[in-house]
């Protein structure tokens, strides 16, 4: 198998993907098959073997044609990269996002939480102004010459201490205006507290706005019921299609979670789809493998199947006029992030923090709570230099399971939680995770060809 490109077919298509530039190519079966062989044969060899299925003369020409993509630096381009990654690990830190935990406390319970319902292994507790402003202080401080800079709320329920939300945007755009900074806030809401003031502060300040649903009503009341057994569905998607509505469809995306219970995931895609969101992502749920709703790897057959049906529903309503985004299929083929981001990913630990609602510093909001991670204080700043030393480590190349992988440039080697949580160790991979990862670019780049023709 040649790691510098990849060769897969969907939907009728026979599609080549040169890991080193990027390039795609679809192609029809004979240049595939010669494909195949085309590094351990000569032309002459190749037909030979191929005989039995098309004549001498044709998989000539096809040699001859994968010979000139490669003289043109379009298929067998050497991985340019590696020489980089020195210069890429001594990279100066500069923090340019947070995530704040505005809230440990939910209003919901869901059952696959990482939170705990917002506690975070910890007690329940409100981020206070003060700290808050610390925090905001803190990225000013440590970001350099950099002008925009992200500020998520996150929780538990963000809506729970919305004043103190309020308060922070206010304080944050004082100070673009002295330091020459430019804020883009986002908050995650469950939906249940949401009102017109909310929803009208939001698109005046929010840039981005995540809405919790996981799909069909049985499976989201299953998984995200009131603390008290209750489903929120009926309560929330009234309240989530007004928003959308009024950010005219666009800076926010309804997100779920699919489970072992909900593997024909796609209806609950196609469900949101249907009840007028335009931009939708349902991600695999990650837990350990005792839990009931936990992805196993028997699942995984099934779990293709479900994003080839919706890469197909996709194609199909994009060319109707009715399509809609799905945040797993949205990947640029042209031309992609920049060369840090496809060698590192999310930036956690070093560009990314998630802060505490007392103010402590981890590297992202999965490490919350757990000492082992605690980096420092937004008062004191980064003391625990030695966990931001590894997280600088963390690129595609000190994975073993991704330096050959022809998806490493798209997932960037994956979330460095789910590594560490499954394996004990931020350089290695989460199995599960990364093989629906390789589906979703396959079908990805599939969707591309077939909405180019």
């Amino acid at each position: 198998m040649n790691h510098q490109v990849h060769q897969f077919k969907n939907n009728g298509y026979n599609i080549v993907l040169d890991t080193g530039s990027g390039a795609v190519h679809v192609v029809d079966d004979i240049v595939y098959d010669v494909l195949e062989l085309y590094e351990e044969c000569s032309a002459r060899e190749a037909a030979e073997r191929l005989k039995d299925r098309y004549p001498s003369s044709e998989v000539q020409e096809a040699y001859e044609e994968i010979t000139q993509l490669k003289d043109a630096g379009e298929l067998f381009v050497p991985d340019e990269y590696q020489q980089c990654i020195s210069d890429f690990k001594d990279r100066k830190t500069v923090v340019k996002a947070l995530c704040l935990h505005i809230a440990h406390d939910c209003n919901l319970a869901c059952r696959y939480c990482f939170a705990e319902e917002g506690e975070y292994h910890g007690r329940r507790a409100l981020m206070s102004y003060e700290t808050g402003r610390a925090a905001l202080d803190f990225l000013i401080a440590n970001s350099q010459n950099r002008r925009n800079l992200e500020v998520d709320f996150f929780g538990g329920e963000p809506t729970l201490n919305l004043q103190v939300v309020k308060d922070l945007v206010q304080y944050g755009r004082q100070q673009e205006k002295i330091y020459n900074k430019k804020f883009r806030f986002t908050f995650t809401t469950n939906g249940v507290l949401l009102n017109d003031d909310i929803m009208e502060f939001a698109n005046q300040e929010m840039d981005n706005v995540v809405l919790s649903i996981d799909g069909r009503k049985e499976v989201n009341d299953r998984m995200r019921p009131f603390p008290k057994g209750a489903g929120s569905y009926d309560l929330i998607v009234p309240k989530f299609q007004k928003f959308a509505e009024s950010r005219n469809q666009s800076r926010y995306y309804v997100r779920g979670t699919f489970t072992h219970h909900n593997l024909d995931f796609s209806k609950d895609v196609l469900h949101l789809a249907d009840l007028g969101f335009k931009q939708i992502s349902i991600e695999p749920v990650v837990a350990a493998e005792s839990e009931d709703y936990a992805i196993r790897e028997e699942d995984l057959p099934q779990l293709y199947e479900e994003y080839d049906i919706l890469a197909k529903e996709i194609i199909r309503r994009t060319k109707e006029g009715n399509g809609f985004n799905f945040f797993h299929f949205m990947i640029d083929l042209e031309g992609g992030p920049c060369v840090a981001k496809r060698l590192s990913g999310c930036g956690s630990g070093t560009e990314y923090l998630a802060v505490t609602p007392w103010g402590d510093l981890y590297p992202c909001h999965q490490f919350v709570g757990d000492d082992r991670f605690l980096m420092g204080n937004v008062s004191e700043g980064v003391h625990n230099t030695d966990i931001r030393k590894m997280f600088q480590g963390c690129n595609v190349y000190a994975k073993e399971k991704c330096r050959n992988c022809f998806a490493r440039f798209y997932c960037s080697g994956g979330c460095a939680a789910n590594s560490y949580y499954f394996h004990g160790d931020i350089l290695d991979t989460y199995e599960i995770g990364c093989a629906l990862q390789r589906k979703r670019v396959e079908c990805a780049i599939m969707i591309k060809a077939a909405l180019a023709e």
